[in-house]
């Protein structure tokens, strides 16, 4: 592989941000990547596992002459960062970011985009339960999706060449319109989550099952759910505030649904549930089948970077 940008600037140094300079070390896809975090610690840490090639002691230095410019931090700032590196960016340059919510960072990071400077939101579909610049790792991209979801009137050959970084790093790319894309994660990531931390929230209710208990036999199923809901907080507290609309409304959808299954249940209807399970249990085969999880006896999830 070759170079495809010269400079990169990651602005946040957590998993996501470490694991794309992990992988684009791996590939020979930058001349130079620099990294700003806002705590001193991260940048101590990041500077100290040769993370980056260059740790800035601010956002503006980091992006200096950069051709790429990651915003990889809580969408919830995404607007105060753009905003704080507006004035610093090189002519010709890429902004994106790495948010799970699009039309949010859109409205907040576009008016500090200068002219002159592309900005293309993207979103790749990867993660752990683990943060921080130590748990990047190269391979957390390979074969799993990052959404690009351009602006109008952007160029295509600044889409083109961040698609190319993408693939290169070992992702499947698409391109999704934003409010489309709110939707599709409110379904696939957002409310699955919202729902891992109401369930873990239940299981510290229920002081009858005690914490030992649950703790021991947590691999009937709730260990899963707790593997979720260890996920940041600042992170998804953002997520749900920048997702409203579509997050409610499939939060809807979810409590019609569980109150169908609360009557299938209470009136003994087993042919409801039967028929309920058999087609979910068809949606997990078809992940599987897409090759975005295993079906080993762990969930796939083995291994030292489960």
């Amino acid at each position: 592989m070759s170079v495809i940008y010269q400079r990169v600037a990651l602005i946040g140094l957590g998993l996501i941000a470490g694991s794309m300079a992990r992988a684009m070390q791996r590939g020979g896809l930058a001349g130079e990547i620099t990294g700003y975090a806002r705590s001193a610690e991260t940048r101590t840490t990041a500077a100290d596992i040769g993370l980056v090639d260059r740790v800035c002691d601010s956002a503006a230095e980091a992006v200096k002459d950069a051709d790429l410019v990651v915003l990889a931090v809580p969408v919830g700032v995404m607007g105060a960062v753009a905003a704080e590196i507006s004035a610093h960016l090189k002519p010709g340059a890429t902004v994106t970011d790495v948010g799970s919510v699009k039309r949010a960072v859109i409205e907040t990071v576009s008016p500090h985009i200068p002219d002159g400077v592309h900005f293309v939101p993207a979103h790749p579909l990867a993660g752990t339960e683990h943060s921080g610049p130590e748990a990047g790792f190269a391979e957390l991209y390979d074969n799993r999706w990052c959404l690009i979801v351009p602006v109008e009137g952007t160029e295509p050959q600044a889409v083109a060449r961040l698609r190319s970084l993408w693939e290169a790093m070992g992702a499947n790319v698409d391109e999704m319109d934003a409010d489309h894309h709110d939707l599709v994660l409110a379904v696939t990531s957002h409310t699955p989550h919202l729902i891992a931390y109401t369930m873990v929230g239940v299981a510290d209710d229920l002081r009858r099952v005690t914490d030992s208990e649950v703790i021991k036999y947590s691999a009937a199923g709730f260990r899963d759910f707790t593997r979720i809901a260890a996920s940041d907080p600042t992170m998804w507290r953002d997520v749900f505030l920048t997702n409203k609309d579509a997050t409610l409304e499939i939060l809807g959808r979810f409590t019609e649904e569980l109150f169908a299954l609360q009557r299938a249940i209470r009136t003994g209807d087993g042919d409801h549930l039967f028929d309920y399970f058999t087609h979910t249990r068809a949606i997990r085969r078809g992940i599987i089948d897409a090759g975005q999880d295993t079906d080993a006896p762990d969930f796939g999830r083995g291994g030292p970077k489960s």
